[in-house]
């Protein structure tokens, strides 16, 4: 009978830490956990955005080339590989592939290593000739190492974590500054691994600068992963042809100016954004735009959605979701507003705000 008040007891304490759980979420009180595919079940992709704290306008052109430099540089580290991208002066927006989990030899970790710590201090160097001498023999000291480095790979948070955090270093000795520089957790969605979807979140990314005014063309604005690719960096363009699913440059090219800018891929004048009353009377009369239109406007499911994709897809992250966490009991797929032709383009989240705007917002500003 006791052990029976016990079970009965723990049950009870079960139950309400779970309920517990569900009211401190219901209230903000606890991070929500991220929607993600396990490295070891399959290759995944992510459109990822964060800004800088109270969305104040840091980030100039000095600190824009760092970040870029370090995204590139991260990526490589933790094994992850990069879409496409955006860096503006407030925030910046990066489509990320993370691979299915694969082994990683201690060459190619000594081999990021380096290339993560190109200028070593004293100390970096001799611990790294007595890791070197560890990995030879297998020594416990070496398999703690291997195990923090594995540890910073294949993975989506430790990779945006890291990149933040080395750029936020940067930044703050560079400015004689000290405290944080981002304002909140970066935002996640799941994006579909199909070639439609992929360039529609792609394209949206480019056209950053040019919804926030700067350039009526992406390939004008040097922070971003089309311009890299059209001036011939070949991992940007690598980035671009896994989005399209073609290998040729030329042909990957052409098709994507042709997602960036409607029929014949041409950059029009005039095209930088549309104008707010446009868009509420086109939507008013129940009309619809281009895709190449819309996506000069800024678009919340792209960065809120949480899942983006077909869905099929967005239904069975939506189970794995509810069975991994309990939540998002009353939340099912939602199609796009017909705001033009998505397709069966579905996302999850629903949206407090609202959905659109065409105005580039001071999140979303570019300067």
């Amino acid at each position: 009978m006791q052990g029976t008040g016990r079970l009965s007891y723990t049950l009870n304490w079960v139950w309400g830490a779970l309920d517990r759980k569900r009211l401190a979420h219901s209230f903000g009180l606890m991070r929500e956990a991220r929607i993600k595919v396990p490295p070891a079940l399959g290759e995944a992709v992510y459109h990822c955005t964060t800004r800088t704290v109270n969305g104040e306008y840091l980030i100039d052109e000095v600190a824009k080339e760092a970040l870029r430099q370090q995204l590139w540089k991260v990526a490589e580290y933790c094994g992850v590989t990069i879409g496409t991208y955006a860096i503006l002066t407030n925030h910046f927006h990066v489509l990320v592939c993370v691979p299915q989990q694969q082994e990683v030899s201690d060459a190619e970790l000594l081999r990021r290593y380096r290339l993560l710590h190109p200028k070593p201090t004293k100390y970096q160097s001799e611990r790294l000739e007595v890791i070197e001498a560890e990995l030879a023999q297998n020594g416990p000291e070496a398999a703690r190492w291997r195990k923090r480095q594995l540890a910073l790979m294949g993975d989506l948070s430790p990779f945006m974590k890291l990149l933040k955090q080395r750029f936020s270093i940067w930044y703050n000795k560079a400015h004689n500054r000290f405290g944080t520089l981002w304002a909140e957790r970066f935002k996640s969605s799941l994006i579909e691994t199909h070639e439609n979807v992929l360039q529609i979140i792609a394209a949206y990314i480019d056209l950053n600068s040019v919804r926030a005014g700067l350039v009526t063309d992406p390939k004008e604005y040097r922070f971003c992963g089309y311009s890299e690719a059209v001036a011939g960096n070949k991992t940007a363009q690598a980035g671009i042809s896994s989005v399209v699913g073609l290998d040729n440059w030329g042909e990957v090219h052409a098709h994507y100016r042709e997602v960036l800018f409607g029929t014949g891929g041409a950059a029009r004048e005039g095209a930088a954004s549309i104008p707010e009353r446009d868009f509420q009377r086109v939507i008013a009369e129940g009309g619809k735009l281009p895709l190449a239109d819309l996506l000069r406007c800024r678009i919340r499911h792209f960065t809120d959605g949480a899942v983006l994709g077909r869905q099929a897809f967005v239904t069975l992250q939506l189970a794995i979701y509810r069975k991994k966490t309990g939540l998002r009991e009353r939340m099912s797929p939602r199609g796009l507003p017909p705001w033009t032709d998505w397709g069966d383009l579905t996302t999850l989240r629903g949206l407090r705000k609202r959905e659109q705007g065409s105005a580039a917002s001071k999140s979303e500003s570019g300067r």
